[in-house]
């Protein structure tokens, strides 16, 4: 599956740069993603950045991707964090 990544990091919108980035998952938006799946993804894009062999642009592309999903992940467990500090002051 391949969708346009562009500089907004919204995987359905090709940018600026209209590079075509395929992975699991790169179709959906950043933001309807659940944490397993930008996770997943996360570690794709880091792969293929690792991987090396692509253009200038598809790299930059995949960056913007990954940082796009690095903020849902991280929104994802400031709230589990925050769900838990609240579990624990209702505890205690």
């Amino acid at each position: 599956m391949a969708a346009k990544v562009g500089s907004g990091g919204d995987a359905g919108d090709a940018g600026a740069s209209g590079v075509s980035v395929s992975g699991a998952g790169a179709s959906a938006s950043s933001e309807s993603l659940g944490y397993e799946q930008a996770r997943d993804e996360l570690i794709d894009v880091v792969r293929r950045l690792e991987a090396g062999g692509t253009t200038l642009e598809e790299s930059l592309a995949l960056w913007e991707r990954g940082e796009a999903l690095a903020k849902v992940c991280r929104r994802w467990l400031e709230g589990a964090r925050a769900r838990l500090d609240a579990a624990l002051e209702a505890e205690g």
